[in-house]
């Protein structure tokens, strides 16, 4: 990349962490803070947590299109405003009720797409790949920060203070959209990062990519309704309070890394994509069910939550280089804009069924509600095929594109 694109990937990154920062923060400690709110009852209070999931889902294509028209800086400024404003009032409920409302707010702001498009207008074809890569590493930074940070500023400022927070970090992305990012030449439609409606039914009816989109639902289902059931398991079993749970969450997390990078690199470079892919969903499975009945045996509450983040972070690695694979060369942006909406329903739906398992089972009966969503998940993905390697598709596409005179009309 040179000094431009750059600029360009690093500011851009920084826009999505700065971001996402405050939401992830909340994830932690929102289960614990919720129960003192006027009106708060388990079911809501996990229809507030996924609540950010609906709109996010709903609006994440519409923003993308809308910025081909109006341009991608002021979409990404007046998402931003959207998402500053949720977080304003979020902060000021006293409410379960309007904590909702702040949290739907939030997820209008639905500028992930346009990030994304606005990285394609200011990258070359030859080096996007590695600009999207500079993106993603940043997102998984920023969400293994965040879970320690969360507990931290939780017992600083309270769960008011990180929504004031987050109104504030999105001030600074409106501050390094303006300032930072540079300004692309021109607007196209493109067809790596953004969504084609034209090509909607295509991608809709390609069973391996609704395969996907099922995952990375199922996935992020898991991790929001888990968020409900983990802080009551920390309680009980350590006796921590929300402030003191990042000395358990630092070391889990920073181990779980560990073994996430060895088993990505055996599916990407080893050709063991499935084998690690369909191990990760298991291991899922497995672990959500053993913190639904441990007890309070403390060993085995922290090699399940190591495992578990393991597995999850496998799984946000692998999900979209397969969607990537499998996607057909001028579809991937719609590809992968349909996959991006079905993550941010899972997060609603996890959030909402979770709610209601916690009311039904306690943190039991939302474990049982995750593992069930993983079995479900590893019975359809035991049926995938052996995805290609990225060295062949990448050359699958290139002759592709050789063939047809050379690359995709934007």
């Amino acid at each position: 990349m040179n000094e431009s694109e750059r600029r360009a990937a690093g500011s851009l990154a920084a826009v999505f962490a700065v971001r996402l920062l405050g939401l992830f923060m909340i994830y932690p400690v929102f289960e614990a803070y919720a129960h003192g709110l006027r009106g708060a009852t388990p079911m809501l209070i996990g229809l507030a947590l996924g609540a950010y999931g609906l709109t996010q889902g709903l609006l994440q294509i519409p923003f993308g299109l809308l910025s081909d028209r109006v341009g991608r800086k002021i979409m990404i400024t007046i998402g931003l405003l959207l998402f500053a404003g949720g977080s304003v009032i979020a902060a000021r409920a006293g409410s379960i009720e309007g904590v909702l409302l702040g949290r739907i707010l939030q997820g209008a702001g639905a500028v992930g797409s346009v990030i994304l498009a606005l990285v394609a207008d200011l990258t070359r074809p030859e080096v996007r790949t590695r600009a999207m890569a500079m993106v993603g590493v940043t997102i998984g930074l920023a969400f293994v920060v965040a879970i320690v940070l969360g507990p931290i500023f939780n017992a600083v400022i309270g769960v008011p203070g990180i929504f004031w927070l987050t109104a504030l970090l999105a001030l600074v992305g409106i501050g390094i959209t303006l300032g930072a990012v540079p300004q692309p030449e021109q607007l196209s439609v493109q067809r790596e990062a953004e969504a084609v409606p034209q090509l909607f039914a295509r991608v809709l009816k390609d069973r391996e990519l609704l395969r996907l989109d099922l995952g990375i639902f199922s996935l992020h289902a898991i991790l929001t309704a888990s968020f409900l059931a983990v802080p009551v398991v920390l309680a009980a079993v350590f006796g921590t309070g929300t402030s003191r749970e990042w000395m358990i969450y630092l070391p889990v997390l920073v181990v779980s890394v560990a073994l996430m990078v060895p088993a990505v690199i055996l599916a990407e470079r080893h050709g063991m994509m499935k084998q690690v892919f369909i191990t990760a969903i298991a291991v899922l499975a497995a672990t959500v069910f053993a913190l639904g009945f441990a007890g309070r045996n403390g060993v085995v509450v922290i090699v399940a939550l190591v495992l578990f983040f393991a597995a999850f972070n496998s799984m946000e690695a692998m999900l979209p280089s397969l969607v990537s694979r499998f996607a057909p060369p001028d579809a991937k942006g719609t590809a992968m804009g349909i996959y991006s909406s079905l993550q941010f329903f899972g997060i609603f739906v996890g959030g909402a069924i979770g709610g209601v398992a916690l009311s039904l089972g306690g943190a039991r009966g939302v474990f049982l509600f995750t593992t069930l969503v993983a079995l479900g998940w590893l019975a359809t993905a035991l049926a995938m095929p052996r995805p290609a390697s990225a060295r062949t598709r990448q050359g699958g596409a290139a002759e592709a594109e050789e063939a047809h005179g050379g690359g995709v009309a934007r």
